[in-house]
């Protein structure tokens, strides 16, 4: 998608393909097609590992990508809790892949408080006899803090615990351009629009659940919410531009409450549409039921 969040395509892969393998398809095709020369890749860790990172180097790609650096090796790891963590500075160390950059948030420091505190709470009723259900010890999340002893007799490891919260705050980026450490900061930032998409066509657009099997219908369904989005974006540019305060999805759900009339007149035997506006909330959005108004909004 485009810096604002207009989708420009999309790809179709097999629901049980693993998501770190669609990625050099993704580039390739998008490479291909936009007829790309100089582009920087911005990708969130879940598509990463070895095979990609090869491949971009290879092709001379330039990449920006989240680095999981609680996995890091262990002179990393140890340069990296040995920094001073300040309010928007950012610390680089050479890697094999690229430049490490780490970052150092006061607010995403809370927040993984505040998520750890949440789980480790969760963890305690769940175990609050002293005993854990077997499902329970399947969950991801904050069982690494436990520690299992004698089949199902739990307790909560403390030590865990404090070396989890030497990392709070801590954001790390991997990337090989020669971009400010701010900028690629902010170029990765900008992933929330790709993350605001998925909630909004899974959502609003309905693209999932799915309930067709066929490829052909499948494929035709994936097209309709992809330009139903690009409509929905468009939507949202006309609104901020024109100063309304309301949101698409208030626009939306109103504009299912209006009610459009096609009345043939007896003489003349012409057809004329009528769109009613009866109620204050369908008032504030008439003008986006006249032509007139659209037309304004080219260019």
């Amino acid at each position: 998608m485009s810096e604002d969040g207009y989708p420009l395509s999309y790809s179709m892969f097999n629901g049980t393909q693993y998501e770190g393998h669609t990625m050099i398809p993704i580039v390739d095709d998008f490479v291909r097609r936009f007829k790309l020369d100089d582009f920087v890749l911005v990708a969130d860790s879940g598509l990463i590992n070895t095979k990609n990172i090869d491949f971009l180097r290879a092709q001379g790609y330039r990449y920006i990508i989240g680095a999981r650096i609680k996995n890091s090796n262990k002179a990393v790891k140890g340069w990296l809790l040995s920094q001073e963590k300040v309010e928007g500075r950012f610390n680089e160390k050479t890697v094999w892949h690229g430049r490490l950059i780490v970052g150092y948030s006061e607010k995403r420091a809370k927040k993984d408080a505040h998520n750890r505190t949440k789980g480790i709470s969760r963890l305690e009723k769940a175990f609050k006899a002293g005993t854990i259900s077997k499902e329970n010890i399947n969950k991801r999340g904050y069982n690494k803090f436990l520690v299992i002893s004698k089949d199902v007799q739990v307790t909560i490891d403390k030590s865990k615990v404090e070396e989890d919260a030497k990392w709070d705050g801590l954001k790390g980026y991997i990337t090989n351009t020669d971009l400010p450490a701010a900028e690629v900061y902010a170029q990765y930032s900008s992933l929330w629009q790709v993350e605001r998409a998925f909630r909004i066509t899974k959502g609003t657009v309905e693209m999932r659940p799915m309930f067709h099997f066929t490829p052909k219908r499948i494929e035709a369904h994936v097209c309709v919410c992809f330009v139903a989005y690009k409509v929905y974006k468009e939507l949202e540019r006309v609104l901020k531009k024109n100063l309304y305060t309301i949101s698409v999805d208030k626009v939306l759900e109103i504009a299912k409450t209006v009610t459009t009339l096609r009345i043939k007149l007896p003489q003349s035997g012409k057809t004329i549409n009528k769109t009613m506006i009866i109620t204050e909330r369908q008032k504030v959005i008439a003008p986006l039921f006249e032509d007139d108004f659209w037309k304004s909004q080219i260019g």
